[in-house]
């Protein structure tokens, strides 16, 4: 009975190095295959600092789609979100939140993690699923206002021109995202939602919502 009702705490030893692409290589090693990247500057900072890892030892694949796992672990790993001070009843496992997980996968951590900190994903998420730009920038935003205290501001809508394509219910974050510079049109003033989003391209909002988070400290508790 006791061993039944004992209390299991994810010790942070026991969690999955997290990163973009779900394996961990180390990152004194630049990537052989940003140098042609816009973002490169961007993506070599996130990597000093540890929120980005490569594929392999020295390739960084940023023109290849991002799935919600991949996603999600960046996300947490950005926020520095963690379990560590809570306890369960018993061994919490990425099925309890999402049924289409697969426990013994390498992202299993990340969702359990991210659950945990309500960041706003829905129960029915495919990990597998790759994410298009617009899923991305709406799970990012909803995370960032949840964990990062920014301030509620009322926005002006900017307008673009595939505005049309966006979905209704990701309407809203992208704007968010577009007004706090943390997204940006591109050189035909398309933001282009429904495009399967690169791991350039997420390493890039990342960036950019990590500065406008360090531009906005949250207010003193004092």
């Amino acid at each position: 009975m006791t061993n039944k009702f004992k209390l299991v705490t994810l010790a942070a030893t026991a969690v999955l190095t997290l990163s973009i692409a779900g394996q961990s290589f180390a990152a004194n090693t630049s990537f052989s295959d940003i140098a042609n990247v816009i973002a490169k500057d961007k993506i070599t900072s996130l990597q000093n600092k540890g929120l980005v890892k490569g594929v392999s030892a020295d390739r960084f694949f940023p023109d290849a789609t991002l799935t919600a796992a991949q996603g999600i672990q960046l996300i947490v790993n950005a926020l520095e979100l963690n379990i560590d001070t809570l306890r369960f009843i018993k061994e919490p496992h990425a099925t309890d939140y999402f049924p289409k997980a697969n426990d013994d996968a390498w992202y299993a951590d990340a969702l359990i993690i991210a659950a945990n900190n309500d960041i706003g994903l829905p129960t029915d998420l495919d990990p597998s699923k790759t994410w298009t730009k617009e899923e991305f920038t709406h799970q990012l935003i909803l995370a960032i206002e949840k964990h990062s205290n920014l301030p509620m501001i009322k926005i002006i809508p900017m307008e673009f021109n595939d505005q049309a394509e966006l979905s209704v219910s990701y309407d809203g974050s992208v704007q968010r995202a577009l007004v706090l510079k943390i997204a940006e049109l591109d050189a035909e003033g398309n933001f282009n939602p429904t495009d399967e989003i690169t791991r350039a391209d997420a390493a890039v909002l990342i960036f950019n919502a990590l500065a406008y988070i360090d531009a906005h400290p949250a207010p003193s508790a004092e």
